[in-house]
């Protein structure tokens, strides 16, 4: 996509221009307003064109490499926009004095069910375990729902329920003047923090959270193959809802200690093996270590350095396919002797003079071949 495009400027635009443009379109485009099919793809599209423009260095890699420069920088993952309106809240709050909340329809019952937060562990694994999978037990904190109040956050015993400054709608409305004509800004209760519960009346054990903090100890499965990265969703192990909504999930992203022998590629696992010289030139069966164990491997005679050997099926097990493995490549580096015994240094000076021979008869057998074609 041009984000120039988007925002309806040139390429010449300041950074004012790409302001005023911004506020015209986002008016016109965003959801409560504009009820096109499209309108709320075509409003986040417009927030991030702005969220490039509006920043120089954005700008200026955008510029130069277009939107992959962009993705590929370290702008595009986690920004304001990666997550749907939670960040173009905060840019369309600093031009309209409400963010997107002003709009009636956006505005929500604080008593309707709401779901828990998704909350993310990070934990370390050793490299085979990875390969092979592994069973862990782990602490999980995370907030769950109060049986004193079953979750309402209010004293059942408490007489004055509702918080009288927004009753009991958790928010409070607030006309705005702005150049683009009067906005109503819906903002948080003050008194509630928009429980719409009067403080009074809040349950004791809670605080009118309607959840308290526990530690809990659970069982994961990893599974065979995993890599730096994979994530394991634990359904409902995360903060819980607030209203009767459901809990939210767990995410359990890995990393996987690195090998000081095995270096692995994808699904595939590098060794590097050391051989002699005599081993390169007449072959050799030699043991090599493998995720699963020693392992047999022929050396075929005439080997070149840095030559790689494979092994099938003893790398990493594919995610998720049970039975289909990686490969485990050996590449050969053949060892340069630096010390040699009297017996070992007249050997290889034989070596080097029936080397040399071979070498003289070679190129007396090409020059009397090619006396012969020009006779």
């Amino acid at each position: 996509m041009d984000y120039y495009e988007i925002l309806g400027v040139e390429k010449t635009a300041t950074k004012e221009e790409i302001k005023i443009a911004f506020r015209k379109k986002a008016r016109q485009l965003h959801p409560d307003v504009n009820k096109a099919p499209d309108a709320e793809e075509r409003f986040k599209e417009l927030g991030k064109a702005y969220e490039v423009l509006s920043d120089d260095e954005k700008r200026q890699v955008y510029d130069r490499y277009g939107e992959d420069g962009i993705n590929n920088s370290g702008f595009g993952g986690g920004g304001p926009f990666e997550y749907g309106f939670g960040g173009l809240n905060d840019i369309f709050e600093a031009f309209f004095g409400g963010g997107m909340g002003g709009f009636s329809s956006r505005q929500r019952d604080p008593n309707a069910p709401v779901q828990g937060d998704d909350l993310r562990m990070d934990i370390q694994i050793d490299f085979k375990d990875a390969i092979f999978g592994v069973e862990k037990e782990i602490k999980i904190k995370h907030l769950e729902t109060c049986e004193e109040c079953m979750g309402t956050g209010k004293d059942k015993n408490a007489k004055q329920t509702t918080c009288k400054t927004c009753n009991g709608m958790g928010r409070v409305q607030q006309n705005t003047r702005t150049i683009l004509g009067n906005f109503t800004s819906v903002t948080t209760c003050p008194t509630c923090n928009g429980t719409g519960i009067d403080p009074s009346s809040y349950c004791k054990k809670c605080k009118g959270r309607g959840a308290v903090q526990k530690e809990k100890v659970a069982k994961i499965k990893i599974p065979k193959g995993v890599d730096s990265g994979s994530r394991i969703r634990l359904a409902n192990e995360g903060d819980a809802g607030k209203n009767g909504g459901r809990p939210g999930d767990l995410y359990i992203v890995l990393y996987v200690k690195e090998s000081n022998e095995f270096i692995r590629d994808g699904v595939d696992i590098h060794t590097v093996l050391e051989i002699s010289m005599p081993q390169a030139v007449l072959g050799d069966e030699v043991t090599v270590n493998t995720v699963d164990g020693e392992e047999k491997l022929h050396i075929p005679s005439g080997i070149e350095n840095l030559e790689k050997l494979l092994i099938k099926g003893k790398g990493v097990p594919y995610l998720g396919k049970e039975g289909q493995r990686g490969n485990h490549y050996v590449t050969i580096k053949i060892k340069t002797p630096k010390k040699l015994t009297k017996e070992e240094e007249d050997l290889y000076k034989k070596l080097f003079e029936i080397s040399k021979r071979n070498d003289s008869d070679k190129k007396s057998g090409i020059m009397d071949k090619v006396k012969t074609v020009f006779k």
